[in-house]
C-alpha cells in the first residue's frame, strides 16, 4: 500500500510539471495578447485539477493494470503450449490464429472506449445536423483500427517488413480520397488520430511489444513497434470507406425511386 501511495504521488507531482506548460502558454496569451482576464476563471482552475488527477490515476492504472494484461495476454496466445506445438520450431503464421482474433478484439474494443474518439463523433454529430450519427462513427473507426490491429499482428507474426504495410494502406487511402465525399475527407483524416490516444495507444503497444518478445526469432525493438501505425491508417481507409458505400447506396435508391416514378 505504501508503495502504490508513493507511485502515486510522485505519479501526481510527475503530471503537474507536463500540464504546468499548457497552462503557462494559455495564460500568457490570456495576459500578453488578448489582454483580457479569462472567463469563468474559477471553472478553469478546478477543471485543471480535475486533469491532474484524471491524468495522474489513468497513468498509474496503465502502469498496474493495462500494460501487464497486455503483456501477459500477448505471453499466453504465443505460448507453445497454448499453440500446440513444439518448442523451438519454426513459426508458422497459421498456428496464431487466436493473436489475430485476440489482436482485433482489442483493437475494437479499446477503439470504442477512446475519450478522444467519443468527443469527435458527437461533435460531428452536432456539426452534421445528426446525418452523421456519432454510435455510427465511433463503430466504423473500431473496424478498421481492430483489421489494422490484427493486420499488424501477422506482420509480428511473419516476420514481414512494416514499411510494404504502410505504403500500401496510405497508397489506399489516396485512392480512395480521389473518389470519396469532400465532406467527409477531413473528418475521415481526423478520425486515424483521434484512435491513438490515451486508452488505444498504452493498451496496443504493450500487446506489440508481448507478442515480439515470446514469438521466436521476433525483436521487440524492430518487430514490437508499428501496431500504432496501423491503428493511424486503417480508420482512415474505414471511414472512406463506410462514406463511398453511402454514396453508392443513396444513389441506388435514388435510381431505383426514379424508375418507379417512370
Amino acid at each position: 500500500m505504501i508503495d502504490f501511495l508513493g507511485q502515486l504521488m510522485a505519479t501526481f507531482f510527475s503530471t503537474i510539471t507536463d500540464v504546468l506548460p499548457i497552462a503557462g502558454i494559455l495564460f500568457a496569451f490570456q495576459a500578453l495578447v488578448i489582454r483580457k482576464p479569462p472567463a469563468h476563471l474559477k471553472r478553469i482552475l478546478i477543471g485543471f485539477v480535475y486533469v491532474v488527477i484524471g491524468l495522474s490515476l489513468f497513468l498509474v492504472g496503465l502502469e498496474a493494470a493495462l500494460f501487464p494484461i497486455g503483456e501477459t495476454m500477448a505471453q499466453q496466445l504465443t505460448a507453445p503450449g497454448f499453440l500446440g506445438i513444439a518448442e523451438g520450431s519454426d513459426v508458422n503464421w497459421r498456428d496464431y490464429g487466436w493473436v489475430y482474433v485476440f489482436a482485433a478484439a482489442i483493437g475494437f474494443s479499446t477503439t470504442i472506449a477512446e475519450p478522444s474518439l467519443i468527443a469527435v463523433a458527437l461533435k460531428a454529430e452536432e456539426v452534421s445536423g445528426a446525418t452523421l450519427k456519432a454510435s455510427h462513427l465511433r463503430f466504423v473507426v473500431a473496424i478498421g483500427v481492430a483489421i489494422g490491429v490484427s493486420l499488424g499482428a501477422y506482420r509480428i507474426v511473419s516476420g514481414t517488413p512494416l514499411p510494404y504495410y504502410i505504403m500500401a494502406g496510405y497508397a489506399a487511402v489516396i485512392a480512395q480520397t480521389l473518389w470519396a465525399s469532400k465532406s467527409i475527407i477531413p473528418l475521415a483524416y481526423d478520425s486515424g488520430g483521434v484512435t491513438t490516444s490515451t486508452v488505444t495507444v498504452p493498451v496496443v503497444a504493450a500487446l506489440g511489444l508481448g507478442f515480439a518478445s515470446t514469438i521466436p526469432g521476433r525483436s521487440p525493438l524492430l518487430d514490437g513497434f508499428g501496431l500504432i501505425a496501423f491503428a493511424s491508417v486503417f480508420p482512415i481507409m474505414s471511414v472512406l470507406g463506410y462514406d463511398m458505400i453511402a454514396t453508392w447506396l443513396r444513389r441506388l435508391e435514388h435510381r431505383k425511386t426514379k424508375e418507379q416514378d417512370q
